[in-house]
């Protein structure tokens, strides 16, 4: 049996560290270690981008250290410049608040909160922000830091072209203030974030350095690219959500199942608990029989039940066998209305009046005058004669087939197959 790896040394095999501080590798071989990530309350929902320090957390939490998963109910008020060309408008306090409870909610599914003495923990900056004044936070903690150290900062150089307000040029101070009262309250000793955070991360190891006399440390993981230079975590319809309602469980499987080969290797590294002989396995398996895309699939299926579950997995896969291959009818029938629009999107719609089907319509009417998908009878007669025409998968055999509200989808939607690839999904209103 191999060795356990370092907390560091597994995520450098992962492919997971960017930056990282000289003694962080030996903090974590010497003692539990606690570590935080920050995360940004700018929406509802967190997107495949923030899974990459969810994955530090959990990955953190399975090698017995304990994480905790900072949400930044203050940070969020005055946005981070960080990789951001221009100031982000501000969030009423109220949203900010919806989301925050929306983050915790859905970090809940990847962290254990409950048990053990590594336990994570849910903390909002807010709690020891809302009571501190500007002349104690200028008193107390900005007079460590001088204009210079944070001129410095490759985050605020960026800006400095276009313009960063004093507000955006604060924010390093005031997420290294995070990190000292996370370290002097919670012994948080490692920050933990994405490259785009070291300077954010290095000031508040300064501030514990020159405010106890304490000693921090700082990892970040590189910002995730696809291997054609198309930006990681956007699909065509936008960002790719954790929530299933913004992001079905069956776009989200395909998302990562059309993951190229190149990007493939590397984001089950990065995105699954998988160990390292499985993935060189799997990896091994793929390169033998590339057109099976083992790789995409076992990729899909860890990442879609890590982030929902595996009913829900099974019913993505059970959604593209439907599209893509020969499904049964009763796989169709068993699809919730939102994973079959989600399949059909983008699919021809007709909708018609449910009268219309209620004492049954000749299939051959059905399909010419009704809904058009033939432009005249005798088309449609011909491909029902040629074995070319399916209404829910069932292939139509009979000219004098009578289409009726029996089986509808949901109570609400009939799927029509003419030839093998054209569909048209009929809404029965």
């Amino acid at each position: 049996m191999s060795q356990k790896l370092n907390f560091v040394e597994e995520l450098q095999w992962r492919g997971m560290i960017h930056d990282v501080m000289p003694g962080t590798k030996e903090q974590f071989a010497k003692e539990m270690t606690t570590a935080y990530v920050g995360f940004d309350p700018t929406a509802e929902s967190l997107h495949v981008g923030n899974l990459v320090p969810i994955m530090l957390l959990k990955h953190l939490q399975v090698n017995g250290h304990q994480p905790i998963a900072l949400v930044g109910g203050a940070t969020g008020m005055v946005g981070d410049p960080s990789g951001k060309k221009e100031e982000r408008k501000q969030l009423k306090e109220e949203v900010l608040n919806h989301n925050v409870a929306c983050i915790r909610q859905q970090l809940s599914k990847f962290l254990d909160f409950e048990n053990g003495t590594n336990k994570a923990i849910m903390t909002n900056n807010y709690d020891w922000f809302k009571e501190f004044s500007l002349l104690g936070f200028l008193r107390d903690v900005g007079k460590h830091i001088t204009v210079s150290y944070m001129m410095s900062k490759d985050s605020v150089q960026n800006r400095l072209e276009t313009g960063i307000s004093f507000t955006e040029f604060s924010y390093q101070l005031i997420q290294g203030y995070d990190f000292y009262y996370l370290n002097k309250n919670m012994n948080a000793k490692v920050q933990m974030g994405g490259s785009d955070q070291w300077g954010n991360i290095t000031t508040g190891t300064e501030l514990i350095r020159r405010m106890e006399g304490g000693e921090a440390f700082a990892l970040t993981c590189p910002l995730i690219t696809k291997a054609d230079g198309s930006k990681f975590g956007k699909s065509e319809s936008g960002n790719v959500w954790l929530d299933a309602k913004l992001t079905s469980p069956y776009k989200f499987y395909q998302f990562w199942l059309n993951a190229s080969d190149a990007d493939a290797g590397k984001y089950i590294r990065i995105f699954t608990l998988l160990g390292r002989e499985e993935i060189e396995q799997l990896e091994a398996e793929h390169a033998s029989t590339p057109h099976l895309r083992i790789l995409q699939k076992a990729l899909a299926k860890e990442v879609t039940i890590i982030v929902h579950s595996e009913e829900a997995w099974q019913g993505a896969v059970d959604a593209s066998e439907i599209l893509f291959g020969n499904a049964p009818t009763d796989a169709l029938q068993k699809l919730d209305e939102d994973t079959l629009l989600s399949v059909f999107e983008g699919v021809p719609q007709v909708t018609i009046p449910s009268a219309e089907l209620t004492a049954g319509i000749n299939a051959i009417e059905f399909l010419s005058d009704k809904t058009k998908i033939f432009p005249s009878r005798s088309e449609a007669r011909k491909m029902i004669q040629a074995g070319g025409v399916s209404i829910n998968k069932e292939k139509i055999a009979d000219i004098n087939a009578i289409v009726n509200a029996e089986g509808l989808l949901n109570n609400k939607y009939l799927l029509v197959q003419k030839g093998k690839k054209n569909y048209y999904l009929i809404i029965v209103e």
